[in-house]
């Protein structure tokens, strides 16, 4: 149980130094998100925050959304999308989407969300699930859910672009208020 805790634990600092603020323990990512593995567990141990080259492996491979990878080489380490940092301009290869998504968040949103759509907020991109359970999940960290179906095949006709990060998320700019349509919620969520 330990080891599972401290695995969470250093997946949350990876996400926080990997997406939003790689200066927090002094690393630099380049345009796609990569940095150096090596330097990277450096700065950790320099941060009082050591992790090893086999743990950070199992962090990569395990990670149930899998928001981490590795270079081909292994050299490199990257999160795969959710990026706020200003270093990042990742350039995802426009992508024809499914004729819906889902978007997964809370009920306290939801006027600000029918007013202005969906939004990126800090990050660089809305994410976008394919199926109505991964976003209730998603939706549940931030407090009650509430679902969205998003009419992704009328927003590529109206020449929205789409991309498709490597884990599966569905990422886009933005989502008019008009694409969406709020699903009736389940009395289980």
């Amino acid at each position: 149980m330990k080891s599972l805790e401290k695995r969470q634990q250093h997946s949350k600092l990876l996400s926080l130094v990997l997406r939003h603020q790689p200066e927090n323990i002094g690393i630099q990512l380049d345009s796609e998100g990569w940095t150096d593995v090596h330097i990277l567990l450096q700065q950790l141990i320099k941060y009082k925050r050591p992790l090893s080259l086999i743990e950070l492996t199992e962090i990569v491979e395990t990670s149930d959304k899998k928001r981490f990878q590795f270079s081909l080489d292994q050299s490199k380490i990257r999160a795969v999308q959710g990026h706020s940092s200003a270093q990042v301009k990742r350039a995802y290869t426009a992508t024809p989407p499914p004729e819906t998504l889902f978007h997964g968040t809370a009920t306290r949103f939801v006027n600000s969300i029918l007013d202005q759509g969906l939004i990126s907020g800090e990050r660089h991109h809305v994410h976008l699930s394919t199926d109505q359970t991964t976003a209730v999940k998603v939706g549940q960290r931030h407090g009650k859910v509430i679902i969205f179906q998003i009419d992704t095949q009328k927003m590529h006709q109206d020449g929205y672009h789409f991309y498709q990060a490597e884990n599966g998320v569905w990422l886009t700019e933005h989502v008019p208020a008009k694409y969406l349509q709020q699903l009736a919620q389940s009395t289980n969520h």
